[in-house]
């Protein structure tokens, strides 16, 4: 009983929480906002039972498509949570992400892979990474102000790329990834959620 009152009582505070973070976030590259949610260790629930099971099919899907990947570079990494799963189909895992108290905790989390905080924009790696195998952005475009610019620029650091949208947000974010030339695309279902996987090749 004791137990379960403190996983309310911990669910009751995230999401509270989350719900002040994120006030002006979406769509608009509020960074600061983005930092300020990562005061509250894994703020987005990674540890749960749905988006371990996200991680899991993602990592199914990189292997269906591309087998096991030389390079990968996670966009929105986050705390490094799913790193650790990607980092299963990869010899070499690099992530970015906005916000450097999450970028310490992945850190932390996976020593043996590459961190930075930093948008895609600048990422540090040009002069070690010619270009990745593969580009990931996990849960990350609706928070991005210029979701074309954000694509194309994956575009041109992965061989190939892939994303996954949480279905309601794929009305906005969905129209800019059917630009994309050769773009193939799936679906996720844990229980109730639903997310569409997006994926294309660049040579």
């Amino acid at each position: 009983m004791l137990g379960t009152a403190k996983a309310l009582f911990k669910k009751v505070k995230r999401r509270s929480w989350m719900k002040f973070a994120l006030r002006g976030v979406g769509g608009n590259d509020n960074f600061e906002r983005l930092d300020l949610a990562y005061t509250l260790e894994d703020p987005w629930n990674m540890d749960s039972p749905t988006e371990q099971a996200r991680f899991e099919a993602t990592n199914r899907l990189i292997e269906r498509e591309f087998d096991h990947v030389d390079t990968l570079l996670e966009l929105g990494c986050g705390e490094g949570h799913q790193t650790a799963c990607l980092a299963r189909v990869a010899t070499r895992t690099f992530g970015l992400d906005v916000s450097a108290k999450a970028i310490e905790r992945a850190r932390m989390r996976l020593p043996q892979a590459q961190f930075a905080a930093a948008d895609v924009f600048h990422q540090p790696w040009a002069g070690e990474v010619e270009r990745f195998d593969l580009v990931t952005a996990f849960e990350v475009l609706y928070y991005l102000g210029d979701v074309e610019a954000t694509l194309a620029r994956m575009s041109q650091l992965g061989r190939a790329c892939m994303v996954t949208i949480f279905a309601p947000a794929a009305r906005r974010v969905g129209p800019h990834l059917e630009r994309i030339p050769g773009l193939r695309k799936d679906w996720i279902w844990h229980g109730g959620t639903v997310w569409l996987v997006a994926w294309w090749r660049n040579d």
